[in-house]
């Protein structure tokens, strides 16, 4: 039995459609981490499942009940918000017990309850304190132990770490996944930062425009996203789409070029229907392409280096294609963007000659279909 089903759950402001049709199955113990850009229905969808937003039509299924129509204390579940929410003239132990003693559980319980999630996190040491005096770090903790406490059969989180400073969302991201590991629960997770969704997830909802674009593993959705949209959302640095048309297509397998690039042979799914001179957009990744320093005549795409970022462990380089323009760059100016994973001599103004390995190429359909054929993933 799933721990979480949506049916078919819409969403309405009026005129506005901020959840069209979805439909979800989250297994019990699973970590689901929902994704996209500001206004895809992400916290809505979270909040719908909570009950502080009432949906317009479909189902939401908790443990095996209908709670459609169900008050948020009548789902069997817990939130944990963005901002902490604590109450200031509380202690540590109150605020971890509030939930439970509004719901008027003995005071052993209570305090069991909350030695035990206190224990979990690390704070036994904390509970006399205040919320002013601890760090942003145990705050958060605090309000995720407030949680703990109730026992729900799922935890929602929205976007928890994003008023943390960097280091402590390492920090946090490591302890809410040794957490996840520690209790085994079900957990559903709202946030805007990709890098949070691939090192914790089970698996990844990528939504957009309300409705879901791909779920799938973190690694399956980066090896082998659906389309267009979900191949440019995941992926630090973006990948690079360069606009190509085919040369000629041999069985499961398209020649395409554009002006600045050499003819590459890439891998089709079967049933691809492409026909020589169909216009479709060529996806890079940055890690996917090598540099040669100087003249390569074997390069795929030949250009000048931009600029140079240093970043210790790697090297980004941004590569002026010449007449090859990179759609969607996260330059902003059409220049294609290599990671490099060491540090490299490479200077600005460096003539390069850049090597794309075919296998590793993604071709994508105008309306946004992926048409390469899938590539292997590594097991967790």
């Amino acid at each position: 039995m799933p721990s979480l089903e949506l049916k078919t759950v819409e969403k309405n402001y009026g005129t506005y459609h901020a959840l069209r049709g979805i439909d979800l199955q989250v297994e019990a113990g699973e970590f689901i981490v929902m994704v996209g850009p500001s206004g895809c229905g992400k916290s809505t969808l979270l909040k719908s499942i909570a009950g502080l937003e009432s949906i317009t039509s479909g189902e939401i299924w908790i443990g095996g009940r209908d709670v459609t129509r169900a008050e948020p204390d009548e789902r069997g579940i817990a939130m944990v918000f963005q901002s902490y929410a604590l109450y200031p003239h509380m202690t540590v132990a109150e605020n971890m017990g509030f939930g439970l003693r509004m719901a008027r559980r003995p005071k052993a319980e209570i305090e069991a309850a909350v030695a035990r999630a206190a224990g979990i996190l690390r704070l036994t040491d904390q509970l006399d304190k205040r919320p002013r005096q601890l760090s942003g770090g145990q705050r958060q903790r605090v309000a995720i132990g407030r949680a703990i406490t109730r026992s729900p059969n799922v935890f929602l989180f929205d976007e928890p770490l994003s008023n943390l400073d960097a280091a402590l969302r390492t920090q946090m991201r490591v302890e809410l996944s040794g957490l996840h590991a520690q209790l085994g629960a079900t957990m559903v997770y709202v946030t805007h930062d990709q890098v949070e969704a691939m090192t914790m997830a089970s698996r990844i909802v990528v939504l957009n425009k309300g409705a879901i674009e791909q779920v799938g593993s973190p690694l399956e959705l980066y090896r082998n996203p659906d389309n267009l949209f979900v191949a440019s959302f995941l992926g630090a640095p973006s990948m690079n789409f360069v606009p190509v048309s085919v040369d000629s297509v041999d069985g499961d397998v398209a020649i395409v070029s554009a002006a600045g690039l050499s003819p590459l042979a890439v891998a089709l799914e079967p049933g691809h229907m492409l026909v020589k001179g169909a216009p479709l957009t060529l996806g890079i990744r940055p890690e996917s392409i090598a540099v040669v320093e100087g003249p390569a005549p074997n390069a795929t795409i030949g250009g000048r280096v931009r600029l140079v970022e240093h970043l210790g462990r790697e090297t980004i380089l941004y590569v002026d294609g010449g007449a090859l323009r990179c759609s969607g760059s996260e330059s902003g100016t059409g220049d294609l963007v290599v990671q490099l994973g060491q540090v490299t001599p490479i200077a600005p103004d460096a003539g390069v000659g850049l090597l794309v390995d075919p296998a590793e190429a993604y071709l994508f359909h105008p309306d946004g279909r992926r048409l390469t054929a899938r590539k292997s993933v590594i097991q967790r």
